[in-house]
């Protein structure tokens, strides 16, 4: 769904917002240290229940607010309020959405699905396996609708399992129940993440082939045990080496997405450039898999674009995003880096953010969020 209005109080140092996005394109210009980036992060918060800049959401409420509310309007028929709250004394995240109290953060999740691209994207090439687990899950949350519930099953089979395992002796009888119930779930969470990967790569190389040439480039799925095994048998033969360690060594929650140029890690032969370009293309393809498989659209938010890209490669990216007809929410310092490689068609709003008082960069100092249109 595309947000058709978009409110924020009590967000870090950003003045109180309400504004109405475009459609397409919203380009966010500021100094650095003037709260474009905190834009990004309420955006994501509203669509994930968490920042990507703090683990502690406490830390993103202003110095001075007793707490923050986070408010989008998404287009539809009728259109659909959804909203966050969190107060900075005591209290968990209350989420809202029609009016009503959601319970769930997953049904927050599946109402604004939305793809980040900033620095930490890099974490997909670089970063340890759970980072990109996370970005597989994320896709075969949103297009197999009985994902959510056999995840949930196999990480609850997961925990106990765990638990049994460091304890001071094995209770066999119990760790075979657990066994039995994490070896069916897990196998069907595989399942499905293959079925998802069997949609995903075409789709992949097919966005990566837009915006750069690396035709060895490759992804393979790894589901974290033997592939020649089922789990319940990989389970039951590792109960004392497991013991030993005191966690489960094989399973769902130790899958992988391996990304290679040729034989090797694709981290150790890309530039920085490319890296970008490769972890956006990864980005990319997920919102595109989302619309080709439930004809729902997803949101990007894209820190800093310019950065790591030159002139040509930010031209190809941006008529790429244009070609996809989605909404995107981009900053950079620089105004001319933005304004300037769009069609003339391109719905485009563009954001100035600066200070709201003299004391640019000074703790307390707001951020004002101008709206021109150019």
């Amino acid at each position: 769904m595309l947000i058709e209005r978009l409110a924020f109080t009590g967000l870090r140092n950003l003045a109180p917002l309400d504004v109405t996005p475009s459609p397409g394109i919203n380009l966010i210009v500021g100094r650095n240290g003037s709260g474009k980036t905190s834009v990004l992060e309420g955006l994501h918060i509203l669509g994930m229940g968490r920042s990507f800049r703090t683990r502690q959401l406490k830390h993103a409420i202003a110095h001075d607010a007793a707490g923050m509310t986070l408010f989008a309007r998404l287009a539809g028929t009728p259109p659909v309020p959804i909203g966050v709250r969190r107060e900075r004394e005591g209290g968990e995240l209350e989420m809202r959405m029609a009016g009503e109290r959601v319970p769930r953060l997953a049904q927050l999740i599946e109402a604004l699905p939305l793809q980040l691209v900033n620095p930490d994207a890099f974490r997909l090439l670089e970063g340890a396996p759970a980072g990109r687990r996370e970005f597989l899950d994320w896709g075969v949350f949103h297009v197999k609708h009985d994902f959510y519930d056999a995840w949930r099953r196999a990480k609850r089979a997961l925990k106990h399992r765990n638990a049994l395992l460091r304890r001071d002796r094995m209770d066999v009888s119990s760790l075979a129940a657990w066994e039995q119930e994490l070896a069916h779930w897990g196998e069907r969470v595989d399942a499905l993440r293959r079925e998802w990967m069997a949609s995903f790569v075409p789709v992949f190389e097919e966005t990566l082939g837009r915006l750069i040439e690396l035709p060895d480039l490759r992804l393979r799925y790894s589901r974290g045990w033997d592939k020649q095994r089922d789990l319940h048998e990989v389970l039951e033969q590792g109960r004392e080496q497991d013991f030993h360690m005191g966690f489960t060594q094989h399973g769902p929650q130790r899958a992988d997405l391996r990304i290679r140029l040729g034989r090797r890690p694709a981290v150790e032969v890309l530039s920085r450039g490319q890296q970008k370009l490769v972890v956006s293309a990864l980005k990319l393809a997920q919102g595109r898999l989302l619309e080709l498989s439930t004809g729902r659209n997803c949101l990007y938010l894209i820190d800093d674009l310019p950065a790591e890209l030159d002139a040509e490669h930010r031209r190809v990216f941006c008529r790429l995003l244009e070609s996809m007809r989605c909404q995107a929410f981009i900053t950079s310092v620089e105004h001319d880096a933005l304004a300037g490689p769009w069609e003339p068609q391109t719905p485009i709003a563009m954001f100035h953010v600066k200070q709201a008082d003299s004391g640019a960069g000074q703790l307390g100092s707001e951020a004002q969020i101008d709206f021109i249109m150019e």
